[in-house]
């Protein structure tokens, strides 16, 4: 069984600082980072710790939900003492660019990664990739699910799917909808899931839990989710994913990514981890442990997945999923979120 805990609350919002001593290891001591995490510590945390000590450079993380790390970031702007941001999608990443808080990346450490996985201006980098699922009890045969989420506001579904509209993957998917399909076509999906009692929850992994249990049958998830339970829980577990058509909404591939402030005054420390973050051992941990797809080309994806060759994406630019501000106005509006 793995060590990870696969039930994926977000953590505390308050500063962490991890206690392992900024001696230990490295070949240039000294020197902190403070980062502003939308990834919970639970995934990203084991990374920074190895990359403390392998550095020697000391890591305070700071915990939440991407929307409240990039609206917390906003807020202090040139006066945020965090030096780096990881967002859990780009939507969040994207607030804080338009925002001109970001520092442009070296073009080395950005030439790492495929242009669909970074900034078009420079200011963020993909980290790790995941794709948008569509997770299902068992008891269903692949046969009986839909091909596209627009699918789901049939009433043969009512009462039978979950989202967590406060999650930062599901409000790029919702962003990515707007972008593909139209605002009003978008607030319509939405108020027709609604309508047809879709069941809220505070995270993808109560989701597949909820799935998994029979609470409902499908639901609305990023891939990596379930590869956890099964590997906690075994082959026994209630769920497996499902991968919509080709160019729906629903088979959006992302990536988490971090960026440097340009307030920073640890700018080299700061680049320094991305860099630790795109190396080969942390591609293979995100590869292996977190089930997430490498975004760096030498690393190959974890075999129990099927390639991003054989997932087709809508046609959707990541760096076009900045207004994060929209989404939230419009997920309000209908409702979906207080």
């Amino acid at each position: 069984m793995r060590s990870l805990n696969w039930h994926w609350a977000a953590a505390p919002a308050l500063i962490l600082t991890l206690l392992v001593g900024a001696a230990c290891g490295g070949d240039e001591p000294g020197g902190s980072v403070t980062v502003y995490s939308g990834r919970s510590e639970t995934l990203i945390g084991p990374l920074l710790e190895r990359f403390q000590e392998d550095t020697g450079i000391t890591v305070e993380a700071r915990y939440g939900s991407t929307t409240e790390m990039a609206t917390t970031i906003l807020e202090e702007g040139s006066n945020s003492p965090a030096d780096v941001f990881i967002a859990q999608d780009t939507g969040g990443l994207g607030a804080v660019q338009n925002a001109g808080l970001f520092e442009p990346l070296p073009e080395d450490l950005l030439g790492q990664v495929d242009e669909r996985w970074r900034s078009d201006d420079g200011g963020w980098v993909g980290l790790s990739g995941r794709a948008r699922v569509l997770v299902y009890n068992t008891s269903l045969q692949p046969a009986d699910l839909p091909g596209s989420v627009f699918d789901l506001t049939d009433p043969a579904w009512r009462g039978r799917v979950g989202w967590a509209p406060g999650n930062a993957s599901f409000q790029a998917f919702v962003t990515a909808m707007r972008l593909q399909h139209g605002e009003e076509t978008t607030r319509t999906w939405l108020q027709d899931m609604i309508a047809n009692d879709v069941v809220a929850y505070g995270n993808n992994s109560g989701i597949v839990e909820a799935v998994a249990a029979g609470e409902v049958e499908v639901g609305l998830v990023n891939h990596y989710y379930l590869h956890g339970f099964l590997a906690d829980r075994g082959e026994s577990f209630s769920a497996r994913n499902h991968y919509l058509a080709a160019g729906d909404t629903g088979s959006l591939v992302g990536v988490a990514g971090g960026g440097v402030l340009a307030s920073s005054d640890n700018q080299d420390a700061a680049e320094r981890l991305l860099e630790y973050l795109l190396s080969d051992e942390s591609q293979q941990y995100f590869a292996q442990e977190t089930y997430e797809y490498p975004v760096v080309a030498s690393v190959p994806a974890n075999a129990d997945l099927p390639g991003l060759d054989e997932i087709q994406p809508p046609d959707i630019d990541l760096d076009d999923l900045e207004d994060l501000e929209g989404t939230l106005a419009l997920l309000r509006e209908v409702g979906a979120l207080e």
